[in-house]
């Protein structure tokens, strides 16, 4: 190819990494080095230098280093995330409680249910750094930054059902703007002060902590606020590329970062004593009010982004069998991750609206940032350390070195965060502490209900001999019957035949599985197998990415030999009644009762595979769980 045709594709690759990947690490800025002088208590020279050391330093080994050198490498067919990351793994959670992949699959599931976390956080501390700027252009607009602040945030959720694929097109170049404008800022404060560039000599970071070693965890955890964004570059590069992403933070988004860092900080030299948000001082005056407004961008442009992932995250933990089924509506004919999921926009939308008015500052949410990322960041170098050795066969003094190096940094990160929890640290570890009971109460429950509805299970022998000696009736129609059993003869077709005493004269049983990989190809997509005559079982596949189309799979069938006729097919669908089983030991009260809410309110096979519902017919029967 030649390579005026690779920088084609390479620029518009690295505009778009700006708007989707790097949204949330890109506005840290407006908050991360108020933040550490906060919790330092001091703004000297050697108090600044140390900060600012620490801050680069922080980014280079977390954001470049581990996540776009290491991780991003551990990708399942180009899908990146923790959940992704879990799949690699092994997600076999539950079988042995104490087995190595049990262990693994519950820290990287908690790892998962602490996004949500970061989900509903990131967007109230975010809008309100940036709205806050408004308080430096005038002291008079300082009471209307909270309304402002929870009017943005509201519109950014109630504009979520309308999809974001044509304005989609704006977040990288606004992003662009946003970090080439933050880059100018820093050099021209820089030029009053170029000897603060010293600090990007690490040992004034180490020396900094050795100084404040009894407050040295705490001020690491404001440090951290630097790359609370760092795990979207591995979630997120399945949109653009890791080739993009990487070049993106290499030329673009770390040396406007730190261009921007090294501007607050010479300020603050040179104006000693300084009080309020540094980002904002370094400007001058006249730029302060355009550079609230493309702030503001930023930040709507940062919630996007968490908020989609969120989305994407629920279908991924829906498809695996982590999550209950939820009515997930496409917002755009070409782009395939733009999707809609109700219940947890206006979740997360309550949610972020509560902590927003609660803390009602970024000052004040900062300390409730950082908890759930960096937990989710020491989890993802464990589950790192078993990609090491069992998949990619590292030995184990290669392996060891590197994750201890990544394993100690997040341990401390973690730890230093930890401190944080009754300044709202709990907020986000509450939050992930509440889904990750849901995704494991769903799992066990809907392990349960599969094993309480297996003895329904007809013997493929008998049945079909039946069949052959008229002992069982066929009567007209057709029908399609929905299993998640692989057997020939699954409960669904029991129960009907108990009901009817019948089978249609043709009988499809469709069973629909997602597969711990992404995407599959045409070729892996189904499998049909002819029973008996009229009768066929198809075993239809999906990665857990993949937007499962049933009446596309019906009429591949049938031009590969399954005879169904479509335009009369009725579809049967189970819908079990859960029944209470106290003396069950396998689930305990209260998750039994969370587990039938769940079921009861989870969304019908009609409206998750898209069915006819006016050719739907539900078959139900009572399974004790």
């Amino acid at each position: 190819m030649p390579m005026a045709e690779q920088e084609q594709k390479i620029i518009p690759g690295v505009v778009a990494a700006l708007g989707i990947v790097f949204g949330d690490i890109g506005t840290s800025p407006l908050y991360t080095l108020q933040t550490v002088l906060n919790d330092t208590g001091a703004t000297d020279r050697e108090t600044l230098l140390g900060s600012f050391s620490l801050l680069v330093w922080t980014m280079m080994i977390v954001v470049a280093l581990k996540y776009a050198t290491l991780v991003m490498r551990a990708d399942n067919h180009g899908e990146g995330g923790i959940l992704a990351l879990l799949s690699l793994v092994g997600p076999n959670f539950g079988k042995r409680w104490f087995s190595r992949t049990t262990l693994l699959a519950g820290a990287g599931l908690f790892g998962a249910a602490l996004l949500y976390g970061d989900g509903a956080i990131t967007p109230a501390i975010s809008v309100l750094s940036a709205v806050e700027g408004i308080g430096v252009v005038t002291q008079a607009l300082h009471p209307y930054i909270l309304p402002i602040a929870a009017a943005i945030l509201f519109g950014i959720f109630a504009i979520q059902p309308l999809g974001t694929a044509h304005i989609g097109k704006i977040f990288g170049p606004v992003m662009l703007l946003w970090f080439v404008s933050m880059g100018l800022i820093g050099v021209f404060s820089l030029a009053h002060e170029p000897g603060v560039l010293i600090g990007l000599n690490p040992w004034f970071g180490l020396r900094f902590l050795f100084e404040h070693a009894g407050n040295s965890l705490i001020i690491l955890g404001a440090v951290f606020l630097s790359v609370t964004g760092a795990e979207a570059l591995y979630a997120d590069m399945s949109h653009v590329g890791r080739r993009s992403v990487r070049l993106a933070l290499a030329v673009v988004v770390l040396p406007m970062l730190i261009l921007n860092y090294a501007g607050q900080t010479a300020f603050l030299v040179s104006h000693h004593g300084l009080k309020g948000n540094p980002f904002f001082a370094t400007m001058p005056h006249p730029l302060i009010l355009p550079m609230v407004i493309l702030a503001t961008l930023a930040t709507v442009i940062a919630s996007q982004a968490i908020i989609t992932g969120a989305f994407t995250l629920t279908r991924q933990a829906m498809q695996l069998g982590w999550f209950p089924g939820l009515n997930i509506r496409q917002t755009s004919d070409s782009e395939y991750g733009q999707i809609y999921v109700s219940v947890i926009n206006w979740l997360l939308m309550a949610v972020t609206l509560a902590i927003a008015l609660t803390f009602k500052s970024s000052g004040k949410l900062s300390g409730a940032y950082g908890t759930a990322v960096s937990t989710t960041m020491l989890i993802t170098s464990v589950l790192m350390f078993d990609v090491l050795t069992a998949q990619w066969k590292w030995p184990l003094w290669k392996a060891l070195p590197v994750m201890l190096f990544f394993g100690v940094i997040d341990l401390v990160f973690s730890s230093a965060n930890l401190l944080k929890i009754a300044d709202g640290g709990y907020v986000p570890l509450f939050i992930g502490f509440l889904i990750y009971i849901v995704m494991t109460t769903w799992r066990r429950g809907s392990t349960l209900l599969h094993a309480g509805l297996t003895p329904l299970e007809a013997d493929p022998h008998k049945t079909i001999g039946n069949l052959q000696e008229g002992k069982i009736l066929r009567t007209p129609g057709a029908a399609v019957f929905l299993s998640r059993y692989q057997s020939v003869f699954p409960p669904i077709v029991t129960r009907y035949m108990s009901d009817f005493r019948s089978l249609p004269t043709q009988v499809v049983v469709l069973n629909v599985q997602f597969d711990p990989i992404p995407r599959l190809t045409k070729d892996q997509r189904m499998k049909i197998t002819d029973v008996e005559e009229n009768i066929w079982q198809i075993s239809a596949r999906f990665g857990f990415v993949e937007i499962p189309n049933l009446s596309d799979v019906l009429r591949e069938a049938k031009e590969k030999g399954c005879d169904v006729d479509l335009d009369k097919v009725l579809f049967f669908t189970g819908d079990d009644d859960i029944v209470a089983n106290p003396k069950n030991p396998e689930m305990s009260t209260l998750r039994r009762l969370l587990f039938g809410f769940l079921y009861r309110n989870a969304v019908h096979a009609s409206d998750r595979f898209t069915l006819p519902r006016e050719r739907l017919v539900e078959i139900g029967h009572q399974v004790e769980v």
